[in-house]
């Protein structure tokens, strides 16, 4: 899948998908990296170590210095694919060197996959 460079690097991992746009401000532990909204799809789980997609992000502009804490505490996702990247997550993954893609259809991604995230090109590659 092709989209578009929002932060560069290359990663291998795990995919932890939702339907459901995720505030990292109040819905996400900066310690843990938890998703603690309450209803959220991802509730309980964490984003630690995953490639995590999402449509795209909502609240607070302090989610990007969420994105940062994670990063920080080494909880961070290994890399962030959007439908659409939000300022507030392009922020927090550049600031925190999180690869990410937007512009791809995350409804062919699903939990569990193992994916290559090839950011610097803008490549979603199923493995």
């Amino acid at each position: 899948m092709k989209g578009r460079k929002i932060f560069g690097g290359t990663v291998k991992g795990e995919i932890l998908a939702t339907p459901d746009d995720i505030s990292f401000y109040g819905g996400c532990d900066p310690e843990t990296g938890v998703i603690v909204e309450k209803g959220h799809h991802l509730e309980g789980q964490s984003v630690s170590g995953k490639i995590l997609v999402f449509p795209t992000g909502k609240g607070s502009t302090v989610g990007s210095y969420v994105l940062y804490a994670l990063s920080k505490a080494g909880k961070a996702p290994l890399a962030i694919v959007n439908k659409s990247t939000d300022p507030i997550v392009a922020v927090g993954c550049i600031i925190s060197e999180i690869p990410a893609v937007d512009q791809i259809d995350i409804d062919q991604l699903k939990t569990g996959q193992k994916v290559e995230v090839d950011a610097d090109n803008g490549v979603i590659s199923i493995v």
